[in-house]
Formats: structure tokens, C-alpha cells, sequence
């Protein structure tokens, strides 16, 4: 890929890298001087610090905010949302009648998050709720008939979808139909008909006025449970039945779990939430994750990386290859020994995942670059399709996929029936869950939906190839146009002796960092490779010398077989240029800063 220099403005780069070795520019995150100057006299910063600030476009109006994200400032009222009110009434109305409840979930941790929130909160007022989270292989994503009717037949009035159900026209009508009140708590993209429901709340929803979209479905479950308990206080149902209010910020914890893991935008109410999520997880209060954090081997107060790295694959595993409803039930207990035993059992199941997801990527892998051929050109979008792919690891495949070819991907496993099963992920530029709803609506797909970088669908796999051709002819200039202004933003440059944990810690101050809030990118200059070798199956680890004598360890994940890796082998002993993000390492009661390269240019 060639960059467009007329695009980049010769002071925009930096370290003059027009493209680098995965053919990106490295430019400056734009900012003001004044802006920088303001900030960091203003709140006391190091100016590193507010240049990091200011080139995420925080204004210095708005810099209070998000140096100190807080729920009071950014929490909307649950009103504001429709069918809120409707939802919260209906729900209130079954809690002072005590009738039989239950929460449908989606099998990944946004879904077992919003579950087990919603099983705290009955618990906590003395209720009882049934968790319902469908099994992968023989239910798939969603709300089902036949799981709806068995709830029904148990004898449960009302059932509320959290992370599913906003396309679920068919599963919801029948529920209905049956008698059963469902509420529908979702933040995928909905079309303009919505399911039969007793109310659809959904900031994603058409007609819903913008600016919390960004929500995951357990932000969404969250604001409603706060609507629930304003609704209960205002009827006197706490009073009347001598029931103490919960106090429902100590749930905060597994609200940031859920956003964190469901990879949407850190901004807004969802930094707020992750903000103080994290303060409560580092409490260690929730049994589930005391748990899973000492099972992952987490000593030292979470962050977004633990949770997205270490705590959420474990909770996904039960969903991708186990008990889906594994991780739910370990969120919403209280039993030590329980969440140990769930823990483990977790523990166990990722290890499985992660063999079998090893081979799914091998073959994956192996059929895309044999049908690009060498040298050749890499489509707009790429499919990869089998029969016999694990179910459970195929979007995790979409992902890998997706980082090593830069483009949208879905990967499809089949089974002997020709039942296909689909996962995709995307890049910043491209929607892919508007792409797959229009293909559903257009009959190539039995199911399908998700958001802007994710999607999942169902399909016959002899519509396979007419699903390519409709992603490529509507994707392919959304895909050239991301590919134009394809670069890697940087905070600045620094030397290598800036590379301390006082430096990490002092940045650390303005997370959290994840998607929609990137952490902090720098470039390095003149940087002397000492030493480099392949660690584990494919990660690259280095020992970089700068001019001065300093001395940094540095990391490059998952990129052996890449161009980034290849390039890093093939300059031990030189000098080179590279960019990535630190972060401190703590070992043996050691803490260290290192590097995570991302990129490099000769």
C-alpha cells in the first residue's frame, strides 16, 4: 500500500516515517499549543502529560471531566432512553407481585456481566431471578422459541434479553404470543421494526436521539436497574417491605468487566463506569472475579489490560467452549468455594480454547494466503470457511485474521448439515454490523447483526460465496478509504532514558486507555537492537540501547511471522526506528517499564 504524501503534511510526521514496515505514516496526534500550555497549568500535569490529553481532542473546558470521569457527571437519567420508563414499571410491578423472572443473556462476558448484575440485584432485595444463557452449539446467539416456551411452561411472566434479542423478531413473537412479557435490553444496531416486546430499550435503537450509543449491554442493564430501584424508592416498596436499598455502585466492577471486554469506545459515560469499575475491582469484593483474578495470577490493582486480557477470556471461555452459563453464575455468587471451583473450571476451558483456536488460525490462515497467493493482492474483505471449525473460537480467528491482513473478516464453521455459523471483526473505518444487517435483509443470511466492529450471523454455506460478493461490492470503498488514510497516531517521541515506571504511573493518571481512548504512542529514534529473539510460538522479544547508554526491554505480540517481526530479526545489531506503547511489568516484587512495539521503519 502506498500512502498519499500530498495527504500528510511534512510537519505531521513524525521521525519523517512517510511508511513504516506495516506501511502506515506515523503522524502527530493534532494539537494546540495554547491547549497543551492551559491543561497542564491548569490541573497541575506534566505537559507529556496534557499533550496526551489534548490529542484526543479534549477541549479545556472539558478536561475536568475527563481527568476525573464521575457518574454524577456523566450517569444520564434512565428516562431519557425510551421505553425505559415502561421497562422499569413492568419490572417493578413483577418484583412487588413476586412473580417468576428470569434474564436471558448472550454467552460472552457483556452478556454474562449484564446477567449476573441483574441476579445481584434480585438477590439483594430478596427476589428470585433464573439466569437463562443458551448454549452455543445447539441454541446459537439469541433468544430461541423453544428456550422462551420452556421458560414460559416453568412458570415465568416475564423475560428480559440483555446483549441479544433487538433482531430476534421471530423467538420473541412466539414468546409473546405464549404469554410471556418480554423486555428487551440490547445496544446492537436495530432495525427501523422493532421485536414485539412489552419495551425495547436500546440506544441504538432508530429513533432514539443520539449519544449513548456507545454502550455496551451492560451499561445499558446497569442504567436500568437504576431506573428499577428509583421506581421501587418512589413507590415505597423498600419502606413498606422494611427492605434496605442496595447500594448498586458496588456492581460498578463488573459494569467495567463487560464495557471493557465488549470493546467499545472508552468515552463519554462508559470511562465514567470503567473509571470507578476498576477502583471497585481492585477491592476485590465480587467472590467470581477474587477468584478468577488469583486463578489468572493478578496481583496488582487491575487495569484494562487485565480485564481484557486475563479476566475476560476466561469468563468468554465457558461460552466459546464449556458451560456457557459457566461464567454468569460465577459473576453473581457469593460462595468462595463455588467461585473457586467456576474459576478453575475456566481456567481449564481457556487452555482449551486457546488449543483449539490455535489450529482453527493455522487452517484459517493457511486457506486465505493460498487464495491471495505470494505477492498477490488482498481483497476488501476476507472470508474463511470450513466444515468442522469450532464454533466457539471463530471470532477470536476473526480477529487475528483481521490485525495480520488489516482488512474486515469473517470466519465461518460449518457443520455437516451446510448450517453455517459466522463471526466477524473490522476496521476503524468500515461498519461491519450495518453490512451484515443489509445482507440478512437481504435473504442471503438466516441471522445476523452486531455493531460497527463486530458482527455475528447464520447462514446456509452455499450462500457463502454470494455473501462475499455482496460484503465486497458494498464494502470496497469504505475499505479503499480507510486503507488511504491508513497511519498510526502518535503522542510524540521520546528517548529511551524518558522509559521509567514514574513515566507509566504518571500516564496511567489519564486512563483508563481502550478502545475510543488509545493509550499513549510514542516513536523512538535511532534505537540500537542488542538483542532479539522469538519467544514462545511467535512473539518477538528485544533489548533495545539507545545514544545515552539506556537500556529498555521491549515486546512485539504475535508478530514472528509479520513483517514488523521479520524486520526486527533482521536488524539485530542496528539501529532502527519503532513506536508502540509502555507499560510497567511487575515481577518477583520488581517493577519495570517496557515497551510494546507496534511498529518500525528502517
Amino acid at each position: 500500500m502506498t500512502i498519499d504524501k500530498n495527504s500528510i503534511a511534512e510537519n505531521d510526521l513524525i521521525l519523517a516515517v512517510e511508511q513504516s514496515v506495516t506501511g502506515r505514516a506515523w503522524v502527530a496526534r493534532p494539537t494546540e499549543h495554547r491547549v497543551i500550555q492551559a491543561i497542564s497549568q491548569n490541573h497541575d500535569l506534566p505537559e507529556i502529560v496534557a499533550r496526551v490529553v489534548a490529542g484526543r481532542g479534549v477541549s479545556i473546558e472539558d478536561a475536568p471531566v475527563f481527568l476525573n470521569p464521575t457518574l454524577k457527571e456523566t450517569l444520564p437519567d434512565p428516562s431519557i432512553f425510551k421505553d425505559m420508563d415502561k421497562a422499569c414499571a413492568r419490572i417493578a410491578d413483577a418484583i412487588e407481585a413476586d412473580e417468576k423472572v428470569a434474564v436471558f443473556g448472550d454467552y460472552d462476558v457483556d452478556g454474562a456481566t449484564s446477567a449476573a448484575i441483574f441476579k445481584r440485584f434480585f438477590n439483594a432485595i430478596s427476589r428470585k431471578i433464573s439466569v437463562y444463557i443458551p448454549d452455543r452449539m445447539t441454541e446459537g446467539y439469541g433468544p430461541n422459541r423453544k428456550a422462551l416456551l420452556e421458560l414460559k411452561a416453568a412458570g415465568h411472566k416475564l423475560v428480559i434479553t440483555v446483549d441479544c434479542g433487538i433482531v430476534s423478531f421471530d423467538a420473541i413473537s412466539a414468546g409473546t404470543q405464549a404469554g410471556l412479557d418480554i423486555i428487551v435490553l440490547d445496544h446492537h444496531q436495530a432495525e427501523v421494526t422493532l421485536p414485539d416486546a412489552v419495551a425495547v430499550v436500546n440506544p441504538n435503537r432508530l429513533d432514539e436521539d443520539p449519544g449513548y450509543g456507545q454502550l455496551a449491554a451492560v451499561g445499558v442493564s446497569f442504567i436500568t436497574i437504576v431506573g428499577i430501584n428509583r421506581e421501587l424508592r418512589n413507590r415505597g416498596w423498600y419502606q413498606k417491605n422494611n427492605i434496605s436499598e442496595p447500594n448498586i455502585i458496588e456492581w460498578l466492577d463488573l459494569v467495567a468487566l463487560g464495557t471493557i471486554c465488549d470493546v467499545v469506545p472508552l468515552v463519554g459515560v462508559n470511562r465514567a463506569l470503567v473509571s470507578q469499575g476498576l477502583k471497585i475491582m481492585a477491592e476485590r469484593r465480587n467472590a467470581g472475579l477474587q477468584a478468577l483474578s488469583d486463578v489468572a495470577g493478578i496481583s496488582e490493582a487491575p487495569g484494562t489490560y487485565h480485564a481484557g486480557f486475563l479476566l475476560g477470556p476466561r469468563v468468554n471461555a465457558g461460552g466459546r467452549v464449556g458451560r456457557s452459563e459457566a461464567g454468569a453464575i460465577l459473576l453473581s455468587t457469593d460462595d468462595a468455594e463455588e467461585a473457586l471451583a467456576i474459576s478453575s473450571e475456566l481456567n481449564t476451558y481457556n487452555a482449551e480454547r486457546q488449543a483449539i483456536e490455535a489450529m482453527v488460525l493455522e487452517d484459517a490462515m493457511s486457506q486465505v494466503q493460498g487464495r491471495i497467493g505470494v505477492g498477490g493482492i488482498v481483497p476488501p474483505v476476507i472470508i474463511a470457511s470450513n466444515v468442522g471449525w469450532h464454533p466457539g473460537v471463530i471470532g477470536i480467528v476473526a480477529g487475528r485474521l483481521k490485525e495480520h491482513f488489516n482488512r474486515p473478516t469473517i470466519v465461518i464453521a460449518i457443520d455437516e448439515s451446510g448450517d453455517a455459523k459466522g463471526s466477524g471483526r473490522s476496521i476503524m473505518g468500515v461498519d461491519l454490523g450495518s453490512a451484515i444487517t443489509a445482507a440478512r435483509q437481504a435473504e442471503l443470511l438466516t441471522a445476523g447483526g452486531g455493531h460497527a466492529m463486530a458482527a455475528g450471523l447464520s447462514m446456509r454455506a452455499e450462500k457463502i460465496q454470494d455473501l462475499y460478493e455482496f460484503l465486497e461490492t458494498r464494502l470496497r470503498l469504505k475499505v479503499e478509504d480507510a486503507m488511504t488514510s491508513l497511519s498510526l497516531k502518535l503522542d510524540g517521541a521520546l528517548s529511551l532514558s524518558a522509559i521509567k515506571p514514574s513515566l507509566v504511573e504518571t500516564l496511567d493518571r489519564i486512563g483508563p486507555y481502550g478502545q475510543g481512548n488509545a493509550p499513549p504512542r510514542f516513536a523512538f529514534a535511532d534505537v540500537h537492537l542488542s538483542y532479539v529473539d522469538v519467544v514462545g510460538k511467535d512473539h518477538v522479544k528485544c533489548s533495545l540501547k539507545g545514544p545515552d547508554g539506556s537500556v529498555v526491554k521491549a515486546m512485539a505480540f504475535r508478530a514472528a511471522d509479520k513483517p514488523l517481526g521479520r524486520l526486527l530479526l533482521e536488524s539485530r545489531g542496528k539501529n532502527i526506528k519503532i513506536a508502540g506503547t509502555i507499560r510497567n511489568n511487575h515481577w518477583n516484587g520488581r517493577t519495570g517499564a517496557e515497551i510494546f512495539i507496534e511498529d518500525a521503519a528502517e
